[in-house]
């Protein structure tokens, strides 16, 4: 087995604190939600819809729309609380942090193009722009699945070992 091997094993085993517990918990719905949106996504590109794209994007764009509301509560955690308490430690200028800030950028990115392409439906929608507003939906969800297990795997574990248990009980009641 490899050094990274090891690692995700045994980061995999690390007890975490509540407030990381609690972030980590988050992930169990949202996992949930984004793969009930891609999957739906996934049929609406692989039936055939004969030119009735509009319904299946109002569709869509409801549960699109549900699951963004819940990713950006959680969104908000990391960012503006966990994310700022660990760049004392491992920085902010490049590292996990640089990489995972990137992921809500392009993740919340094709979300939002997706439900701005969806805003105002027109009638006739070309399988074209169906299929790219789609896309949108898809790779968001790739880039959360990698996402959420980078922070499983790599940020909780780093956060455990490295934050204080001060700033553990400040991040407990911050997310909350």
């Amino acid at each position: 087995m490899n050094q990274c091997g090891l690692f995700q094993q045994s980061a995999q085993n690390v007890p975490l604190c509540e407030a990381l517990g609690i972030l980590k918990a988050e992930h169990t719905p949202l996992n949930e939600a984004k793969a009930n949106v891609n999957s739906m996504a996934s049929q609406f590109l692989e039936e055939s819809m004969e030119g009735d794209y509009a319904d299946a994007l109002l569709t869509l764009r409801k549960e699109v729309q549900l699951f963004f509301d819940s990713l950006k509560v959680h969104s908000e955690k990391e960012e503006g609380i966990l994310f700022p308490m660990m760049h004392k430690y491992i920085g902010k200028d490049s590292g996990p942090l640089v990489v995972m800030e990137y992921e809500h950028d392009e993740a919340k990115r094709n979300i939002v193009s997706f439900l701005e392409g969806t805003d105002f439906i027109a009638e006739t929608i070309t399988e074209e722009k169906f299929q790219k507003l789609v896309t949108h939906v898809k790779e968001a969800y790739e880039i959360l699945t990698a996402h959420f297990m980078k922070e499983e795997m790599v940020l909780f574990p780093m956060a455990e070992q490295y934050l204080t248990v001060d700033e553990k009980t400040e991040l407990l009641l911050k997310v909350k």
